[in-house]
């Protein structure tokens, strides 16, 4: 699996093409949202703007009726056959009130007939006891009627009169003297089908409903669906303004309501529709809205999953195999069917490491012969004061006759010389390493026995079959003889030390000398990872490069200040990804 390189997604062409898409797409979706939202809100206003005119239309056209039916009763109270009715009665024949009463049913029909808003007429007549009405004609006198409308029940400044949940319009005519009852009564009933059934007109939708309120009274008459859910919550939300409007909720359902007042008439209408009816009409674009945003979305995935695939996996691809350059490792040539520019790309690559392949292998091999003439140059170059000194010492002990440590003495010179002059590999176990280094000190300590005390540790048991470059350990102790322990009068103190730790192997050699500070020290070592090429360097660098060549990074020698105050030389080898056999070139 590939996985991303460690860097900021934001600088990486993939997130880039991402942003660059989306900005291009997105103020498209946000477009057909917005267009959504204010055909919504739009809708939503030209609705309650509509219904407010139309219930606006409906008063006006409401109050011009209940003008003319007022008109129309004031001429029927005025009416001459009627007040000489109700005065001359007991001075009329039969004949002149028959013909009378039967003028006064017919004016009483006509009216009637002229309003669909009326449902019958009456005239309440107290003086000759008798009750004429539309429909019914000459009737027994309602004295219970004549008393409602003629006391004034209907409340003071009201216009209409309530009575048996029908509205009705009143007038009297007053006989001219104080404390006397009027001398009838005129009853206009309005009939309340005709109210239910404009305010079913109303309705813009068949789930929205209507209502009148007679505001003095609080009488209220419903459409013909008679649905009041909002009428419990009407009077806490109306306004004081002659048109408004308010939502309300009501059992999980949010309703629009919209009002209009006409004072002179002291009547208010009220509209109310469910939101979802406000919806409705745009349901059509919801669903377009709807399956434009799950289009966009379906291309932004799948323009997303094309460029992952197309561009960023092949990028990604490359990115790994330049990862992998990194570690040494070239044998990772791409393949690439398609013919497209990663496919060149690709093809370019592999020549790459084809050429890189080639290059290497002459440097290193290059290097490695160097490394090896450096070697035999180093094993053909016998130190003479070291053998001068051995000579010398040999012949202290012939002197002594001490034959016991002479042949001690010429086995120990002959395992060094053996060692050194040995052609036949470059690499050994780190075991027959240490020994020769051991026999080395051992000889050192014969002839430097009054001044230079040695400390050689004991080799770890898996460290012993480690596989090592030859000479790169006495060569260091050889090294801190010459440089520095040979000039100490005496004192003089040299330990070497072998320790494990985790998949590093590491080998020390200190000494107690004086000759480098801090500072020189530092500078040997950065001139060693510098390569650099000084007489008093070149042993050391012989080493540290073997073994960067034969271990890889992180291997080499490293120089420090040691415990015992002189200089310290640490041989570290990595073992990681390694076997611990190591090749002969």
């Amino acid at each position: 699996m590939i996985k991303f390189p460690a860097q900021s997604w934001r600088s990486s062409i993939f997130a880039r093409l991402v942003i660059t898409y989306l900005i291009f797409v997105l103020p498209l979706i946000l477009l057909g949202l917005y267009l959504y939202n204010w055909s919504y809100d739009n809708a939503s206003q030209e609705i309650s703007s509509s219904t407010e005119r139309r219930l606006t239309r409906y008063l006006d056209e409401l109050n011009r009726e209940i003008e003319w039916l007022e008109l129309q009763q004031f001429d029927i109270v005025e009416d001459r056959k009627l007040n000489r009715l109700a005065i001359l009665w007991g001075m009329m024949d039969q004949v002149e009130r028959r013909d009378t009463l039967n003028y006064l049913s017919e004016r009483l029909a006509t009216f009637k007939n002229s309003s669909a808003y009326i449902k019958n007429v009456y005239v309440h007549i107290r003086t000759i006891g008798k009750s004429i009405s539309a429909t019914h004609g000459i009737d027994d006198y309602d004295k219970a009627s004549y008393e409602y409308f003629s006391s004034g029940m209907q409340g003071k400044g009201a216009r209409f009169t309530v009575k048996e949940d029908t509205m009705n319009l009143s007038a009297v005519r007053l006989t001219g003297k104080k404390g006397e009852e009027p001398l009838f009564a005129v009853q206009v009933e309005l009939d309340t089908e005709q109210f239910q059934n404009a305010l079913t007109q109303l309705n813009l939708y068949s789930d929205s409903g209507s209502f009148l309120i007679e505001e003095k009274t609080g009488h209220i008459i419903t459409d013909v669906s008679k649905r009041d859910l909002i009428l419990p919550y009407y009077r806490d939300h109306i306004t004081d303004s002659d048109h408004g409007g308010f939502q309300v909720k009501v059992e999980g359902t949010r309703y629009y309501v919209s009002q209009s007042h006409m004072g002179p008439l002291g009547l208010s209408v009220a509209t109310y529709l469910p939101e979802e009816s406000v919806k409705r009409p745009l349901s059509k674009f919801y669903h377009w809205a709807w399956l434009f945003a799950m289009t966009s979305f379906v291309a932004i995935s799948a323009y997303l999953y094309s460029s992952y695939r197309l561009i960023h996996i092949p990028l990604l691809l490359l990115v790994k195999r330049f990862k992998k350059m990194e570690t040494g490792v070239l044998d990772i040539p791409i393949v690439h069917k398609r013919k497209d520019e990663f496919g060149f790309l690709y093809s370019r690559f592999n020549q790459m490491l084809e050429k890189l392949q080639l290059l290497i292998d002459r440097d290193f091999k290059k290097t490695m012969m160097m490394q090896r003439a450096e070697l035999k140059q180093l094993q053909s170059q016998i130190n003479p004061h070291f053998l001068y000194n051995s000579f010398f010492i040999i012949n202290s002990l012939a002197r002594t006759g001490d034959t016991a440590r002479i042949e001690q003495f010429a086995n120990m010179l002959g395992e060094y010389f053996r060692f050194i002059t040995r052609n036949g590999t470059d690499h050994v176990r780190l075991e027959e390493e240490a020994a020769h280094s051991s026999v080395y000190t051992e000889i050192q300590k014969l002839r430097f026995s009054r001044r230079i005390q040695a400390d050689f540790g004991e080799l770890p048991l898996d460290m012993k079959q480690i596989r090592v470059p030859r000479l790169i350990i006495q060569p260091i102790i050889e090294n801190a003889y010459e440089h520095s322990l040979e000039k100490m009068t005496d004192q003089g103190m040299l330990r070497v030390r072998f320790s494990m730790k985790g998949n590093i192997a590491e080998i020390s050699v200190e000494d107690n000398g004086h000759e480098l500070t801090d500072l020189h020290i530092h500078a040997l070592q950065e001139r060693l990872l510098e390569d650099g090429n000084s007489d008093e360097m070149t042993g050391l660098m012989n080493i540290h490069r073997r073994l960067v060549l034969t271990f890889g990074e992180g291997s080499g020698l490293f120089l420090a200040r040691s415990e015992l105050q002189g200089l310290k030389v640490t041989i570290r080898i990595r073992r990681e990804g390694r076997q611990s056999e190591c090749i002969d070139f």
